[in-house]
């Protein structure tokens, strides 16, 4: 495994030289070095330097200038308005540095120098509910982030919180103990997801209407708490029958988005019970939480109601009930004592910002963050519909995440049917099989290419369009790459440093030179979108190129056709590792 400097990070690094030898108090400066119009690269840090050492900025860059060698790296650097430096790359060393990049599994990425253990929490669906739209965000942000951290060489715990706790049990146990067949199932083998959750449903509904309208139901209910609470076994294991067959589901569902979720990685609200007692104690040992009405609260300075009086994280109410804070606050003492966590990594929804902000700084005051252990919320905004509004079905009702995910498949289908019947490259398997990476990956990469912080709109119709900036766009130029490569006959993918780049093989090279930093800049910032903006134009400029550039027809030189080839296979494999992270599969043939 050989990591490769990037092009950028070694022209940087001239610079940066030739600046400290033309400047020594500027020792350690940085260039600035950007990607440019005007040339490959543009270095716009002289100006700002050459201000704070009063000189002239443009003859500052001229001095810099001559101190850089050019040849094999650099082919020529020149100064440009008020002191810029317009730099051109060799076309030896585009070719030379991806041939590293080829030559190693990891396309020459670098491990991070300072991986750390991030706990990850995402998908997180509440036991006996159906997962709907609102789910849908945090399990695809959470397992792209997963990937990518992997990547680096971080080391990931993934946690999936699972809301399997609280007073709606009461009334869910109680109904199964009166009624004890409603979870049976009809058959001996398998379970599907749709069984488990219709009987889910249909217990949810029949339970909720007693417990409305039914007083003695609701009070024998309300009692059933208590004993949940108090770990009383016949209530234990009624409740663990419900999140077994919620766990029938979940995994149904996750397994159709093509995720893979663990059961030692479920670990839901209960999983923290025995610590919120500790949790308390400690806290309020500390001074961190203090009694107010009854209620064990921590209070902020910047955290009013409307009222203008503060508005305190309560971590037990004055009942002795404990709210969200409390295991929250248990599950950081937990992966930070138990995990080793260097990074605590929330995938929640933005509206849960203020709580997670304050459970945070809770934490932070009780001394189980620190400088050496950060908690991050990636926050996600909501999933619109057409009309720019919550998405929800023509009654009103939030959307079923199954039915989704079916109708992308279905919409997939159809097109790559459609597509197929001109050619007849498919068998009915295939179209079959295809339609489902291609509805999965469509909806995805709907989600990830918008940046997490932001709403957007969920539209099919977009979504699994061939054109535009779509996952279908970004599989297609992948299978027809590999459909390239299969049709090239004897010649094989060989780079040529000796050949002189066109443009558009110029502008594919420099982009493939940059996955790396682009996927560090993507792991540091949470920012899987990030890595779908650089695939998107990497098909773009992929296309350019193939338009531009003949492969195969007509036949160009050997040695011509043999580079681009080349160009083509690395395109594919940056294709399909970057498709990979998000989570999303690159068809061999479409």
């Amino acid at each position: 495994m050989a990591s490769v400097p990037s092009l950028a990070s070694s022209v940087n690094q001239r610079v940066a030289d030739a600046l400290a030898s033309a400047l020594p108090e500027a020792g350690g400066a940085d260039p600035l070095l950007r990607r440019s119009d005007r040339a490959d690269f543009q270095a716009n840090g002289i100006l700002a330097l050459a201000k704070k050492a009063k000189a002239n900025p443009r003859e500052l860059a001229t001095t810099v200038v001559e101190g850089i060698p050019t040849g094999d790296l650099i082919q020529e650097i020149e100064v440009s308005g008020p002191g810029f430096l317009n730099i051109t790359i060799t076309d030896r060393a585009i070719i030379e540095t991806l041939a590293a990049r080829a030559g190693d599994d990891r396309l020459g990425v670098p491990l991070a120098e300072n991986a750390g253990t991030t706990v990850i929490d995402y998908a997180q669906p509440n036991v006996a509910k159906e997962m709907h739209v609102g789910h849908l965000r945090s399990a695809v942000i959470g397992a792209a982030m997963v990937e990518i951290l992997e990547f680096t060489g971080e080391k990931v715990v993934r946690r999936h919180h699972i809301g399997d706790w609280g007073t709606q049990f009461g009334m869910l146990i109680q109904y199964l103990m009166e009624h004890p067949h409603e979870l049976d199932h009809e058959s001996e083998g398998e379970v599907s997801g749709e069984e488990a959750m219709s009987n889910l449903n249909r217990l949810y509904k029949a339970s909720r209407g007693l417990f409305d309208s039914d007083e003695e139901f609701k009070t024998r209910a309300r009692a059933r708490v208590v004993d949940l609470q108090a770990g009383e076994p016949e209530t234990l294991a009624l409740w663990q029958r419900f999140v077994d067959e919620s766990k029938i589901y979940f995994y149904s569902v996750f397994n159709k988005l093509d995720m893979d979720i663990q059961d030692p990685d479920v670990i839901g609200e209960s999983g923290y019970n025995d610590m919120l007692v500790e949790t308390c104690k400690l806290l309020e040992e500390s001074g961190v939480a203090v009694r107010s009405n009854g209620a064990l609260c921590v209070f902020f300075d910047d955290v009013k109601g409307p009222d203008g009086n503060p508005t305190p994280l309560i971590v037990q109410k004055s009942d002795g009930g404990f709210g969200y804070a409390a295991t929250d606050l248990s599950a950081i003492r937990d992966r930070v004592g138990e995990l080793n966590a260097t990074t605590l990594l929330y995938v929640v929804d933005a509206r849960q910002s203020l709580h997670f902000k304050m459970v945070f700084e809770t934490a932070r005051r009780a001394g189980w963050l620190n400088d050496e252990v950060k908690a991050v919320q990636l926050a996600f905004g909501t999933v619109l519909g057409k009309d720019g509004k919550p998405f929800k079905t023509r009654e009103g009702e939030t959307v079923r995440l199954v039915d989704l995910l079916d109708e992308a498949v279905e919409r997939a289908t159809a097109v790559v049917r459609e597509k197929d019947e001109d050619r007849g490259l498919l068998t009915e398997q295939e179209i079959v099989e295809n339609g489902v990476k291609v509805g999965i990956g469509a909806v995805k990469y709907a989600d990830l290419s918008t940046s997490a912080s932001r709403d957007y709109k969920f539209d099919l119709d977009q979504m699994v369009s061939l054109t535009g900036d779509t996952s279908v766009y970004l599989q297609y130029a992948y299978a027809r790459i590999k459909s390239i490569l299969r049709n090239a006959g004897e010649r094989r993918p060989v780079a040529h440093p000796e050949l002189e780049l066109a443009p558009a093989e110029r502008a594919l090279g420099l982009h493939l030179d940059g996955f790396g930093e682009l996927i560090e800049e993507a792991a540091a910032e949470y920012a899987p979108h990030k890595l779908a903006a650089y695939l998107y134009q990497l098909s773009s400029l992929f296309t350019t190129f193939y338009t531009a550039c003949p492969v195969v027809k007509p036949e160009p030189e050997l040695v011509v056709g043999e580079n681009r080839l080349f160009l083509c296979e690395l395109t594919a494999r940056t294709l399909s590792k970057g498709m990979s992270l998000l989570g999303i599969r690159t068809p061999e043939k479409l």
